[in-house]
């Protein structure tokens, strides 16, 4: 589906919205495009692979592998942690809030990668770098995916929301005049309405959602 490859947002937006005119794969079409990435395709599509028996068998060994050192490494890296006194006497400083920190959150960091961990806790240099690598990507957009997780069950929840019939669409600061123009011809009545106009893209609906329920609010005041 939309989330597990940009084939699926491909075929979802053929289906659902149809071709009117030539169609283009952006990246802007991709509700969860921080989840869609090149180095995390392995983890999203293999176990796929494998239940339609499009994998080999030595791709299956590969990955059962893989997907075992990672899940090993991530236990890892979230049962080690220190406190913010006891990093700060090892070379790390952060917030001195009181608050212990694993090693998985300490690579949300930009200026701490996992070499610095390995002084650390020594046991972290038994994870092979390939898989170091990924525990790293993964803990620099972890923050991130967690806020793209609360948009999205926001926007499903909120689908059926009334929209204003005279809405500014040009009041919204983040639509481009091509989504404008497109919102202003259609004047869709509801939210999920307005995501199956060909050409409006996922962030965009993020932005109408959030700029109609400010409105909305400040009526109820």
């Amino acid at each position: 589906d939309r989330a597990d490859a940009y084939i699926g947002v491909l075929i979802d937006d053929l289906i659902t919205h149809g071709a009117p005119e030539p169609y283009r794969m952006f990246t802007s079409r991709a509700e969860y495009r921080l989840t869609l990435r090149a180095d995390n395709a392995d983890q999203r599509l293999t176990d796929k692979a494998i239940a339609l028996g499009c994998a080999s068998e030595a791709r299956i060994a590969l990955w059962q592998a893989k997907k075992e050192e990672l899940e090993a490494a991530r236990v890892m890296m979230h049962a080690l942690n220190e406190t913010p006194t006891s990093l700060k006497k090892m070379g790390l400083n952060i917030n001195q809030d009181g608050q212990r920190r694993s090693a998985f959150d300490l690579l949300r960091y930009p200026n701490i990668a996992f070499a610095d961990l390995v002084q650390i806790w020594p046991e972290l240099a038994d994870i092979k770098p390939e898989i170091a690598e990924q525990i790293e990507i993964d803990a620099l957009y972890a923050g991130y995916l967690d806020r793209q997780q609360v948009d999205i069950e926001s926007f499903r929840k909120d689908e059926n929301l009334t929209l204003p019939k005279d809405m500014d669409y040009r009041a919204i600061g983040s639509l481009s005049n091509e989504i404008c123009q497109k919102l202003e011809a259609v004047r869709p009545e509801t939210l999920g309405a307005a995501s199956r106009i060909a050409g409006i893209t996922p962030s965009a609906i993020v932005s109408l959602l959030k700029y109609t329920k400010r409105l909305k609010n400040q009526d109820a005041a």
